[in-house]
Formats: structure tokens, sequence, C-alpha cells
């Protein structure tokens, strides 16, 4: 990962590859900035999405092992990175507000498609270098501008790169399409769509449904399981259902177009009938969403080790939704009035937050950044740790 002005030290630790667990501790920082290909936005479903290129130049090149890219200028870039969901065809329509924007899609040669692209061996698919106009992407009509669409296989990952030519934080309006070589009515399905994964539809099922919290209505998501072997797989729909042939605990991703981003952990019991509701809040102004899993150390503003999958779904989040501003709120737990410490632990908090967007290319000017104390309770005489670790939080509000 690139090193910035600014970091965050961790306290030393050693992650677990097999149980995520913190066993020890280490030095390490954290930074994945949008600009540099280790930090790219994640983009987990099809649609439109509005970014921002940061308009700082990089110092590192992440294309000099390619001679054919030798003329090509990294100096404000973007990159982003999509994994296909199932056999189909991708189409990309970019637009900027002025200016002209350059793009190069790359395919993975193994499992680090960043490590290939800067070892220079990461195949090139797709090159648009010497655009007219300020629309660029990938459709039937080609010319200067427009390349064909490319075909992807199910899980294959492609990081793609676009580069402005000033040194400006312009948006960047990105519309990503992606179709089933096949016609498929289901995947094209606008209201509720059922998943079904069952090997008896008799026996006892696990099902996860997804709605809108203020509708009750099915929400049709991008859905990724993981930590269970035998379900672990990315899915889309609304209504999902399983037979739980062993007991565990899965780990549950949930994005929608138009909502805040969902994460769950839900333990299972092999046999045995389970219903797991998932509920998303729609990104609208006045709304906030409440990011348990940005921990912190006792009585400090540094993050702990279990921060940083949280903190890069928020960063992607704030990448694919270039138009929104917001609020990050820091609440602590404290009993009796608000004291003064508290007060300015919660401040750093949130400060520490803003920072880590800010050094991984989020600009500043989207973002404010306020301490609460304990002053906004969830709980207000909690008696168990779930509670006070629910007041112990930072927030998200859209402006």
């Amino acid at each position: 990962m690139v090193l910035r002005n600014s970091f965050f030290i961790l306290a030393l630790f050693l992650i677990s590859t097999v149980t995520n667990k913190v066993i020890a501790q280490s030095n390490r920082k954290i930074s994945d900035n949008i600009s540099n290909c280790v930090g790219a936005t994640n983009i987990l479903n099809p649609g439109t999405f509005d970014l921002q290129f940061t308009g700082k130049y990089r110092s590192l090149n992440d294309l000099a092992k390619y001679p054919a890219l030798a003329q090509v200028e990294e100096k404000n870039s973007l990159w982003s990175s999509f994994v296909a969901p199932f056999n189909g065809r991708m189409s990309l329509n970019v637009k900027v507000p002025r200016g002209l924007t350059k793009m190069i899609i790359f395919t993975n040669e193994s499992n680090d498609i960043c490590g290939d692209v800067t070892k220079g061996v990461a195949e090139i698919k797709r090159m648009i270098l010497k655009p007219t106009k300020s629309e660029i992407g990938l459709s039937f009509s080609v010319d200067n501008n427009f390349y064909y669409p490319m075909e992807l296989v199910k899980g294959q990952n492609i990081m793609i790169l676009f580069l402005y030519e000033n040194e400006e934080k312009v948006k960047l309006n990105l519309t990503l399409k992606y179709e089933p070589l096949v016609q498929d009515t289901e995947l094209e399905s606008n209201q509720n769509k059922i998943v079904d994964q069952r090997d008896d539809e008799f026996a006892p099922a696990f099902n996860i449904m997804i709605r809108d919290i203020e509708t009750g209505n099915p929400v049709i998501a991008d859905l990724v399981i993981t930590d269970l072997k035998s379900i672990s797989a990315f899915y889309n729909g609304s209504d999902f259902f399983f037979n739980m042939q062993k007991s565990g605990k899965l780990s549950v991703r949930v994005d929608a177009l138009g909502y805040f981003f969902t994460d769950r952990e839900e333990p299972v019991t092999a046999g045995s009938e389970h219903e797991l509701v998932i509920w998303l809040e729609s990104i609208g102004e006045g709304k906030s969403v409440q990011l348990d899993e940005i921990e912190f150390m006792p009585g400090s503003s540094e993050f702990l080790p279990s921060s940083e999958p949280k903190l890069r779904r928020l960063k992607d989040f704030m990448a694919l939704n270039a138009g929104i501003k917001v609020e990050i709120q820091g609440h602590v737990q404290e009993k009796g009035e608000n004291s003064n410490a508290g007060q300015k632990i919660s401040e750093a908090r949130a400060k520490k937050v803003l920072n880590y967007l800010v050094d991984n290319g989020i600009d500043k000017n989207r973002m404010t950044s306020k301490g609460y104390g304990n002053t906004m309770p969830i709980y207000t005489d909690p008696k168990f740790a779930y509670e006070e670790q629910a007041n112990r939080r930072v927030e998200i509000k859209i402006l």
C-alpha cells in the first residue's frame, strides 16, 4: 500500500488468516487511496455512480512495466474494480463535465490483479487513449471514444483505470451495465427476486430476506456470503433459501443501488429453520447509518485492526456516491453528564475517520466531522456490554 503524509499507527498485531481474530499485534498502516490500484473502488453491482478524481499527482506509476504505455502519464488517476457475478457482457458509459478522460481496462493473470499490473503481466483488454470527446466507454457503436463491450466469465476480476488530463477534482459519471449472454427473465425482474439454492424444498431452510426499512418492500441486492464454505458465494436477489448442512457462523455483505451498505454476521444451525431479515436504509438527506465495526482502542482515537474492512467499505461507498456530503459523527459511552474528556475523544474519533477518507482520495469538502460525546446514546442506561458498544460508535449522516 502507498504511504501518504498521514497514516494510522496501530498497536502491534497479527491477524490470523484462519480465524480472522487478533492473535498478536504489529505496526500496520491503513492506506487505500482511490488513485492507486491497491485502493481501487470496488463496484459491487451494475448501476450509475458518481466518482471524483483526487486532483493530485501520484508519484507511484502503476503502469511503469508496460512499454506500450510509456507515454501515458498517471498524474490524476482513478481506479475501480469489478468482479463478474455471472457469465455476461459489460458495457460502460463514462462522462466528465469538461476535458478528456482516458481509460484502460486490465484483466487478472493471478488472484492479485494489482500485483499483476505493477509487474506488467496483467492483460490490457481495452484502451481509449486518444479521446476526442468528454464521453467515452464500451459500446457496439465503435469510434475514437467507444470500444466494443467485454464478455466476462463468472468470478473474473477486471481493473478499470481512468486518467483525467488536468490536475482537477472533477467528477466522473460512470454507468456500468452487465447483462447475461443468454436472456434470463429472472435476472431482469424489477420486483422481488427469489434465489432458491435448496436441494430439498421440504427440509428446514435458512431464509435471508432483503427489505426496505421504510416500506417493507423487497429490495433486489447483491449478497455476498463468506465463512461458511457450503454456501459462500455471490448472489443477486431479494429472497434467498438455503439448506444448511453444517452449523457455523456466516458473514453477509449486502449492497443495493440507492441504499446504505449493510454487513452482518449470523450464527446458523444445521437442519433447523432460520430467518434473517436485513433492513436497508435508502440514501437521503438527513438519514444516517451506524458503523458499529469501526472501533477504537479504549480511551483513544486509534483504530483497532478489526476496523479496516469497514473503513474500506465506507471509502468505497463515498467514492461511488461522489454527489453526497456527509457529517461524520463520533459518540462515546460514558456514565453521567458529558465530560470534557469524553467530548474530546468523540471529536478525535470522528476526525480520525474523516482523515482516513481524505488520505485515501475522498474530497474533504464533502465531509465534516463532529463529536457528540455521550449526549446521544442509543441506550440511556446500558446494562450489557453490547449496549455500551452500541453507544460507543461512529455514524455517517447525509447532509
